[in-house]
C-alpha cells in the first residue's frame, strides 16, 4: 500500500548550523514531536551515524506503541533520514540555506510501500490512512514549529 505524501517546510531565521544542532540527532525528536515521547539508541550504539539504530516509544491519544529506526542518510547541516523497520516509511529533515536563515523540511518517503503490518493496525486503531495522515502533517507541522521556536529563541 502506498501511503500519501506527506511534507511539509519551515523558514527558520537561524543558520543551518543552529538548526543542525536541534534536528541532527534523532535522540532529539521526544523535544520536538507531539507524537515520539522518548527515543533511545539500541545496545551497541553510542553515537548517530549512518546504521545506527534507535527504539521510539510513541503515543497518540490513549495508544502508544514502539517503532525501530536506522538512520539511513546523514549529511550534517543538509540532511538526517531514518527507516522506521514496523511501517518502512523513511523520515527526514532536509536543510537548505536561504538568505534569511534556513529553509527545514520534514518529509515521509514510502519507496517501498507500508508494509502490511502497519496498514492493518492503522486501519483498526487510527481509523484508516486518510485519518492517519491528517493526524500525521498537524503533527509535523508543530515539529516544524517547535524546531523554529528554538532556533529563534
Amino acid at each position: 500500500m502506498q501511503p500519501p505524501e506527506l511534507e511539509d517546510s519551515i523558514e527558520i531565521a537561524a543558520s543551518p548550523a543552529v538548526v543542525w544542532d536541534l534536528v541532527g540527532d534523532p535522540l532529539r525528536m521526544p523535544d520536538w514531536s507531539p507524537q515520539v515521547q522518548s527515543t533511545r539508541l539500541r545496545k551497541g550504539y553510542d553515537r548517530v551515524e549512518v546504521g545506527t539504530q534507535f527504539t521510539n516509544l510513541n503515543a497518540l491519544d490513549e495508544l502508544s506503541w514502539s517503532t525501530h529506526g536506522e538512520v539511513v542518510r546523514l549529511e550534517p547541516q543538509r540532511e538526517l533520514a531514518f527507516r522506521i523497520a514496523e511501517n518502512w516509511v523513511i523520515w527526514s529533515f532536509t536543510l537548505e540555506p536561504t538568505a534569511t536563515g534556513t529553509r527545514l523540511t520534514e518529509r515521509r518517503d514510502a519507496p517501498e510501500g507500508i508494509s502490511d503490518l502497519a496498514a492493518q493496525w492503522t486501519d483498526e486503531y487510527v481509523g484508516g490512512q486518510e485519518n492517519f495522515t491528517k493526524i500525521m502533517r498537524a503533527g509535523v507541522r508543530q515539529t516544524l514549529e517547535a524546531i523554529k521556536a528554538a532556533a529563534e529563541g
